[in-house]
């Protein structure tokens, strides 16, 4: 295996298991919240601060103003003028550049997939469920409240498309942004895991 592959997913798709069961296969790094150790070790900012930041994102107007409106502006003005979390972003970003440039990895969430999106070395997954399936898992392995659960998986969708449409100016989740999207619920997280697999051993 000698790609980089960014997985996206939908909370309680079973995004994040499917892309440690890929780095197991082929033996590469894994990294979910690694990133933010690692991007807080290097950066100077605390762990919090990078968890905090994709919290935030509820609501994309709100978002947009907190954030500035504008992320990033030109590289002249420099970034004196950036939000800590427009910095706690870009601290990120460059630390999934540097994993990038040490070698195949996958690498989940946190818009990996747009900070790549110019390597050609990249391979882009993502990983969808319906509604129904994506509650149990919430239920069954985070131990969400069952009352709480459809709310739960709601709003923590809507914070990554948010953050995720607002760094990147993309829309999370549009096909096309990916080179395979698979449907877990629909085919099972096993099935999901080896059609990934087998595509990425042709890729």
């Amino acid at each position: 295996m000698d790609k980089i592959i960014t997985i996206s997913r939908q909370y309680g798709s079973g995004g994040r298991e499917i892309g440690k069961k890929i780095a197991e296969h082929f033996g590469i790094p894994f990294y979910d919240n690694e990133l933010i150790t690692r991007a807080a070790r290097e950066s100077g900012y605390a762990e919090t601060a990078f968890e905090n930041a994709e919290k935030k994102a509820t609501n994309s107007l709100l978002y947009s103003i907190a954030m500035g409106m504008s992320a990033y502006g030109s590289q002249e003005a420099g970034f004196s003028h950036l939000s800590l979390d427009d910095r706690i972003y870009l601290a990120q970003s460059d630390i999934i550049k540097k994993c990038a440039e040490e070698g195949p990895c996958v690498i989940v969430g946190r818009c990996a997939d747009y900070i790549l999106k110019d390597r050609t070395d990249v391979v882009h997954l993502f990983v969808y469920a319906d509604l129904d399936f994506r509650i149990q898992r919430a239920i069954q392995i985070d131990g969400v409240p069952r009352e709480e659960a459809e709310s739960v998986v709601i709003k923590k969708d809507k914070r990554r498309a948010n953050y995720y449409n607002y760094h990147s100016g993309e829309k999370w989740g549009k096909a096309s942004n990916y080179h395979m999207c698979l449907n877990s619920g629909f085919i099972g997280i096993e099935n999901a895991t080896q059609l990934f697999i087998d595509f990425l051993e042709k890729a």
